[in-house]
């Protein structure tokens, strides 16, 4: 049993469904009182966590929407509101390490598995600008200083802890207006105002044109699959985005 502390991203589809699947039966092992797994030190560090267990499962419902898959099945827990385990099982890095051993001469993820810190930092920036702009311009300075060769364990045990605080509305606004520029001239439907869009209508939009077009800076961002757990209510009719021509099915 392995509930990853690692963005979901990072999972190949077997991995990906495997987790879903897992936290289903943990679920049912804490709220049913059910003996199984009750006593494996997964399912005792997620005891107590009811609320944060509820996100790591829309986490991993997100990025399953993102690769073509649909989830109907939600978790019903909430205790412990706001707050995540303390500890981990595996350190982050342990937990790269891992998954690239795990992978050997097989399917990887929607994200590439970090060689270094100026790779992990480009996948997570947008994330951590949503939520921090001071600590977005502290890490990338850090970053900046850095050898392609220099351990980043603390860097990767930092960003899960970071992508684990609610980022506010406007921080997700300020962070999808950053990604949108990387595809915004690929986009001629519609003249509407960015502004006038409702968030959800950006984030589908962003993550449409993405995989359309095989941008690989937000392909292999964690923001692409994760800022839909956080924005708040369902897309709207707001902004008459008219769908483009690519389909997410089958989505890798």
């Amino acid at each position: 049993m392995r509930i990853w502390d690692l963005h979901p991203g990072y999972l190949n589809r077997q991995s990906l469904l495997g987790e879903h699947r897992e936290l289903h039966g943990m679920v049912s092992i804490i709220v049913n009182g059910k003996k199984g797994y009750s006593r494996h030190p997964e399912t005792l560090r997620w005891m107590d966590f009811g609320w944060a267990l509820n996100k790591r499962h829309q986490l991993l419902s997100a990025e399953m929407k993102l690769r073509g898959y649909n989830d109907k099945s939600p978790v019903q827990i909430q205790d412990n509101n706001g707050m995540w385990p303390d500890t981990f099982i595996d350190e982050p890095y342990v937990q790269i390490r891992l998954l690239r051993e795990k992978y050997r001469d097989k399917e990887p993820g929607r994200i590439p598995l970090p060689q270094n810190a100026q790779q992990m930092w480009r996948q997570h920036k947008y994330a951590v600008m949503a939520r921090d702009v001071g600590l977005y311009k502290k890490i990338g300075a850090d970053v900046s200083r850095m050898r392609p060769r220099d351990d980043f364990s603390g860097l990767a045990r930092l960003l899960v802890e970071t992508l684990r605080t609610p980022p506010s509305q406007g921080g997700l606004k300020n962070a999808l207006q950053h990604m949108w520029g990387y595809v915004s001239d690929r986009y001629e439907e519609s003249r509407e105002p960015l502004h006038g869009w409702a968030l959800t209508d950006l984030l589908a939009r962003i993550q449409d044109l993405a995989f359309k077009y095989k941008e690989p800076y937000l392909m292999e961002s964690v923001a692409l699959s994760e800022f839909a757990v956080w924005i708040h209510g369902n897309r709207t009719s707001r902004a008459q985005i008219p769908p483009t021509s690519d389909s997410r099915s089958g989505r890798k």
